[in-house]
């Protein structure tokens, strides 16, 4: 069967590049497709192009912008087990759980539809402040213009969606640099934008090397706004070269949670194994550290060892599979090296910790300390310490020596302890009695410290993908 070649979506018009690259399946290597890679002359003329779309996007009524991300929502409904193939196979996500990432995408495509009715200014008592009467002051939101939005891989339908549909819901133009591993889902997309009837040129999608395209993704003159996903060092970077443009930044993190004595045990326990090794720990708030506290920890650490040897580990085409294989073969080489680092400073393996063909075994690590790579760095990987603690204080002291705070969990029946938590953590996200992995799409998301800055969830990103104009009225001469 003959290999099918991408191309660039440039003006709403599929376009050729120079250059291609292969893309290959993570799991067996398999060649799935070539595709254009960009050279910083496309992303040059795909800027310009949606730079010049803007003018036709800002003037549609809000009502036609709704109905162009509720046609996207239609036309997912009726491809989500093809969409849901796609990501799989480019990702290596388990079947099942990119069926799962379809179905968030659709609700985040229907929440920006509805968000785009709803960008409400307000009335400012101007006669508040003496000099300010018989003045009437009012504010409205105006979209940006040009957005660049630039996707990892590890969501490659839902964290576009994230991207995309604020930015549209809003009235810009969005130039959009998928991941290296992941393009085919964003191009399937640009399809479904297109056959919905958005504006041409309001959606360019640019393929090919985040480093080779970076600086003219960032600094083009035209681009009034970035919105990034990936890791910190890159995110740094981008800041440093966006100058004055706004700027989101969803970064790294090492995700923690704390379990209080008091929960059944027994109900949690499938919980946390979920928000540990779900799609091979490649969540940016995966389960990475858990603190237990002593009088518990050794039950909760046999429960959670049990529970992850009866994760199942395989192909992701296959409907029975939990894990399969991380994104590139090179992070299973970095997890297992630090593993191997935290075993010879004197860590144990609970379970796992080995390599099967291109997936790592989920493994379960025990006698962390906080300067091991496992537990300090973002491990991106099915990787999880266990650790004991003594008293609440100790424990958010553990959760808080860290450079990330993007979501922390707390599992505890004593409100008076949860609220105490939610104020002492360091953290862009509490979630109580439940694991730091939870998300919908509608929520304020967005961390401090090395997780970035900014806020996704639709109204939020919508509030930071426009911009708020005051106008003022003197009523009488």
């Amino acid at each position: 069967m003959e290999t099918i070649t991408k191309q660039l979506w440039i003006n709403g018009q599929w376009v050729a590049a120079d250059r291609t690259y292969p893309l290959h399946s993570p799991y067996d290597g398999k060649l799935l497709a070539h595709i254009a890679k960009a050279s910083p002359s496309d992303v040059e003329r795909a800027v310009a192009g949606a730079n010049e779309a803007f003018q036709r996007m800002k003037e549609l009524p809000a009502h036609r912008r709704a109905d162009i991300l509720y046609g996207v929502v239609q036309l997912m409904i009726d491809k989500k087990e093809e969409l849901a193939q796609i990501c799989s196979a480019e990702a290596g996500k388990p079947i099942r759980t990119a069926r799962a990432e379809i179905e968030r995408t659709i609700a985040t495509y229907r929440f920006s539809a509805e968000e785009a009715k709803r960008l409400y200014g307000e009335t400012i008592p101007m006669d508040a402040a003496p000099g300010g009467e018989n003045r009437l002051g009012f504010t409205w939101r105006e979209p940006l213009g040009v957005v660049t939005a630039i996707s990892p891989f590890n969501f490659p339908f839902n964290l576009v969606a994230h991207k995309l549909g604020p930015a549209l819901a809003a009235g810009n133009t969005v130039v959009l640099k998928p991941a290296e591993q992941t393009p085919l889902s964003s191009l399937a997309i640009a399809e479904l934008f297109h056959q919905a009837g958005l504006p041409e040129g309001a959606l360019q999608v640019v393929t090919g090397s985040g480093r080779e395209l970076g600086d003219a993704l960032v600094t083009d003159p035209h681009v009034r706004k970035i919105t990034f996903t990936g890791s910190s060092a890159v995110g740094r970077t981008i800041k440093e070269k966006a100058g004055l443009r706004k700027t989101t930044l969803e970064l790294g993190s090492n995700s923690a949670l704390i379990i209080e004595p008091d929960v059944p045990l027994e109900s949690i326990v499938p919980r946390c194994v979920e928000g540990a090794f779900s799609f091979a720990g490649q969540v940016c708030i995966s389960l990475q550290r858990i603190y237990v506290h002593r009088s518990v920890y050794d039950e909760f650490c046999t429960r959670f060892v049990e529970r992850t040897k009866q994760l199942r580990v395989g192909d992701p085409a296959d409907e029975q599979t939990d894990i399969s294989a991380m994104i590139h073969a090179r992070e299973t080489e970095r997890i297992e090296a630090w593993i191997n680092e935290a075993v010879e400073a004197g860590a144990r393996i609970g379970c796992g910790g080995k390599r099967e063909g291109a997936v790592l075994l989920p493994t379960v690590m025990l006698d962390v300390t906080p300067d091991m790579s496992v537990s300090c760095q973002e491990a991106f990987a099915p990787i999880v310490s266990i650790v004991p603690y003594d008293n609440l204080d100790e424990a958010i002291e553990l959760t808080n020596r860290s450079a990330y705070g993007l979501n922390i969990g707390i599992y505890t029946l004593n409100i008076q302890k949860a609220f105490y938590a939610a104020k002492q953590i360091e953290s862009g996200g509490i979630i109580v009695n439940d694991i730091p992995t939870f998300r919908v799409d509608h929520m304020p998301y967005g961390g401090v410290k090395d997780s970035g800055y900014g806020r996704e969830g639709i109204k939020y990103a919508v509030q930071e993908m426009t911009e708020l104009k005051f106008v003022t009225v003197k009523t009488t001469f």
